[in-house]
């Protein structure tokens, strides 16, 4: 009897401590699962907020308004190239001045600075009363020659028949002789002035003469102007053939051994130089220039030369090797707090959804799981899911990636990323900073 009571005593007390222990063990799982869905939570929302401070969204009219324009990232020859300063010359083969050989006053002036002209065409019309008096003298020197013509005949006739003096037959042809070299030489002076000789009669005596353009080129000076006088040490106009312009560049000497003809350069005018341009070197110089130790290197322009003048001066790089980094152009970066960032033209849609939640349940307790895959936010909080699918509606996303800097050179500058990059993206190439300075403004995502 006795042990049937101290059996029943221990049963009782084992009961009642696995009761116990499983209350307090119930409890104890009841606040770590709390716990971990708080732990969960925080870090979803972390991770959100942290995603959405880096993007951005902006609709096409925005884009429109702030001149927002996308590109690719390039690989751009940055590091092996050897940079120099130099000018755009025509060479003077290819320049001339528009020169009357004869003296007078400038009666109209045809041209403007700049007009392209051609070959031959008149530039301008002179006046001097001399020009006539040199075809009136061509005029009568025809009748004299008419005359010592007839008096050769006649002494040849005398001492053919022994009635005539030998000397008087030479004085007659020796006067012929005279007389057409004479005409021979005002008969080029008068094509000289541009008059054509079979023209000129005592009715047609011509006072004005034309100054034409010697070359096809571009008035790049005018001397003159109405109702002045000129002569052959006075040019009208100065003419430019910018067909023919090339790029001179002086470099180092220590650089001369790495360039070599048909070397390719990039050059840009120091006045415009968001436009790049392109050479070839066809001749190095064999002496040094003034008393720096430069020699000249001159390359021809290939392509558009449209906006280029002779005289300008430009920076330009000869590659020496096919060296390529990754850059993009200055004005797609952008620093913030010490770090540099680009825009990355994104699809929303495409991004890594929201970190869904774990749900620690009880034992025994019931689960809906019909909601599982939608997004779960702490009780009184709002989630703006406008943004998500603005994509959707018209409006362009951007999210933002750090990038570290490396040498910037001809409107370039090489990138790093700090993390890797989508393949085939679109990075905003100009008007970063009104991203950023939206993005700024908007402060996150709304709650």
């Amino acid at each position: 009897m006795k042990f049937k009571i101290n059996n029943s005593i221990v049963l009782l007390t084992v009961l009642t401590l696995s009761a116990f222990g499983f209350a307090c063990s119930s409890k104890k799982d009841k606040g770590t699962e709390e716990t971990k869905i708080e732990n969960i939570e925080q870090s979803s929302d972390a991770a959100h907020t942290e995603e959405d401070e880096d993007t951005t969204s902006l609709t096409p009219e925005q884009m429109d308004a702030v001149g927002i324009t996308l590109g690719n990232i390039e690989n751009k020859n940055m590091t092996a190239v050897i940079k120099a300063n130099g000018t755009l010359r025509v060479p003077n083969k290819n320049r001339a001045n528009a020169t009357s050989l004869y003296g007078g006053v400038i009666k109209t002036l045809n041209v403007e600075l700049g007009d392209y002209v051609r070959k031959g065409q008149v530039i301008a019309t002179i006046e001097n009363p001399q020009f006539i008096l040199l075809q009136e003298e061509f005029l009568s020197l025809e009748s004299s020659i008419v005359l010592a013509e007839q008096e050769l005949e006649r002494q040849k006739e005398l001492n053919a028949g022994n009635a005539g003096a030998k000397k008087n037959l030479q004085d007659a042809t020796s006067k012929l002789s005279a007389l057409r070299t004479k005409k021979a030489s005002l008969l080029r002076q008068i094509q000289m002035m541009g008059i054509n000789p079979g023209t000129i009669s005592t009715t047609n005596l011509k006072n004005i003469l034309a100054v034409s353009s010697p070359i096809n080129g571009n008035i790049s000076n005018v001397y003159a102007k109405v109702g002045s006088y000129v002569d052959v040490t006075f040019p009208l106009v100065e003419i430019i053939d910018n067909s023919m312009m090339h790029v001179d560049m002086q470099v180092f000497e220590k650089d001369i051994p790495n360039i070599k003809i048909g070397q390719r350069v990039n050059f840009v005018v120091t006045n415009n130089p968001a436009k790049n341009y392109t050479a070839t070197v066809f001749n190095i110089g064999s002496s040094f220039e003034n008393d720096g130790k430069s020699i000249a290197v001159h390359s021809a322009i290939e392509g558009e030369k449209n906006g280029l003048i002779d005289g300008m001066n430009i920076v330009g790089t000869l590659d020496i090797d096919d060296t390529y980094v990754t850059a993009v152009p200055n004005e797609a970066l952008v620093d913030v707090d010490g770090k540099t960032y680009i825009f990355v033209h994104i699809d929303k849609g495409d991004q890594a959804p929201h970190k869904k939640e774990e749900h620690l349940h009880k034992e025994g307790d019931d689960h809906d799981h019909t909601n599982e895959k939608e997004h779960v936010h702490p009780e009184g909080e709002k989630h703006d899911h406008s943004a998500e699918s603005k994509d959707r509606n018209g409006a362009v996303n951007f999210k933002k990636y750090e990038v570290i800097k490396g040498t910037s050179y001809m409107g370039y500058t090489a990138i790093t990323a700090v993390s890797e990059l989508p393949p085939h993206i679109k990075i905003v190439t100009k008007g970063a900073f009104f991203i950023l300075a939206k993005m700024n403004d908007t402060g996150g995502h709304e709650h």
